[in-house]
């Protein structure tokens, strides 16, 4: 997500790309600058899921999450922080991460470490972007339903989510709009977990 923290012009737009060619953040960063003038908050929501354990694992996989993942993310930092201006309430990145830092996830290694990665170079780019009065913090959402969640799960959801039900996109996303207010523009440099309680290891 694009857009503008203090704007007048709200107005939502999209344009649609695939992240795993290297001009694509570049492109995706000059149409919403085209269309608003500037950009002065970036939400890396996106992601490509890729299972694999050890034993199945491949070149092809690899490069092909870590292209999405870790290369889009962050020529797309690179791209929003060479077109920003100074806004009075600053700037502010968002990075997505999973819970690869808190337990294994041995059948999806290839999405377990370029998450991991996101997480590791949070600190980083905060350090790269403070004198700018850019913000860059990560969020682990959880368990969330975003429309992938089919009713076989619901046992999983009995045993490792504690309130009974899985987090919800609204939720995350409170979390996000926290951290692009302007009450926000000490907080930078973290990694938020927003899982709801989830119960890792319960077996």
């Amino acid at each position: 997500m694009l857009g503008e923290l203090g704007g007048v012009d709200r107005r939502l737009t999209h344009f649609e790309t695939d992240l795993a060619a290297p001009e694509a953040p570049r492109r995706l960063v000059d149409d919403a600058v085209n269309r608003f003038g500037t950009a002065d908050t970036l939400v890396l929501n996106h992601a490509r899921s890729q299972t694999g354990t050890l034993e199945t694992l491949t070149g092809e996989a690899l490069g092909a999450t870590w292209a999405v993942n870790v290369r889009a993310s962050l020529l797309l930092v690179r791209a929003f922080a060479e077109q920003y201006r100074p806004h009075p309430d600053g700037g502010r990145i968002v990075l997505f991460t999973s819970g690869q830092h808190k337990g294994p996830m041995p059948d999806e290694i290839p999405y377990a470490t370029t998450k991991g990665a996101l997480r590791q170079i949070t600190t980083t780019l905060t350090d790269a972007l403070v004198e700018r009065e850019i913000t860059v913090n990560c969020l682990d959402p959880g368990p969330s339903d975003t429309g992938w969640a089919t009713p076989d799960l619901e046992a999983f959801v009995r045993r490792h989510m504690s309130r009974g039900r899985w987090n919800t996109p609204d939720e995350g996303a409170a979390v996000i709009a926290l951290l692009l207010s302007p009450e926000a523009a000490a907080l930078t440099g973290q990694v938020i977990d927003v899982e709801g309680g989830f119960r890792r290891f319960t077996s």
